[in-house]
């Protein structure tokens, strides 16, 4: 049986990771409406893996006889200028699920569960690999700047961009 408090970090995670997916795919409609059909691709895959995020959480609760608590998810912003916008919050967003998955992991380590401490490593290995993922595309975009070429080279990149259910935990 898990303990409330970690029960109930684990809910709010979950709204997180939902809240996440509801952004990425505002950002992917925002890159289909200026024909950016990669970067709505790369969105649209990035939508898939934070669903799989809250559904591996979601499934682990279960696994602990825990309790799922579905939350209202917090409108997304609809309005963005610029592709290097778009990854300049899709990092700094990135950073944000990181810290909140450190606070999870607070939560697991004062509940001395050790059974959430290993499978929220999995977690923060994936963090680490989302905050990566951003700043190399974002860094590409600063690179690439104004050359409308060079941002066509990174759609056709990102467009190609499939979805492999991740094995959590």
């Amino acid at each position: 049986m898990i303990k409330e408090t970690l029960n109930n970090a684990i809910n709010k995670q979950i709204n997180e990771e939902l809240y996440s997916a509801y952004l990425y795919l505002s950002m992917s409609a925002y890159f289909e409406e200026i024909s950016l059909k990669g970067f709505a691709n790369w969105m649209k895959i990035q939508v898939q893996e934070e669903i799989a995020h809250a559904t591996g959480l979601y499934d682990y609760l279960h696994a602990r006889d825990g309790k799922v608590v579905l939350d209202a998810i917090q409108k997304p912003n609809c309005e963005w200028n610029s592709p290097i916008e778009v990854f300049e919050a899709t990092l700094k967003h990135e950073q944000f699920i990181t810290s909140k998955i450190s606070e999870l992991m607070d939560v697991a380590e004062e509940a001395k569960d050790r059974a959430a401490l290993s499978f929220l490593q999995w977690y923060i290995k994936e963090q680490v690999e989302e905050e990566s993922t951003a700043k190399d595309i974002l860094a590409k975009l600063n690179f690439a700047g104004a050359d409308t070429n060079a941002l066509l080279l990174i759609d056709n990149e990102l467009g190609a961009r499939t979805f492999n259910p991740p094995v959590i935990g």
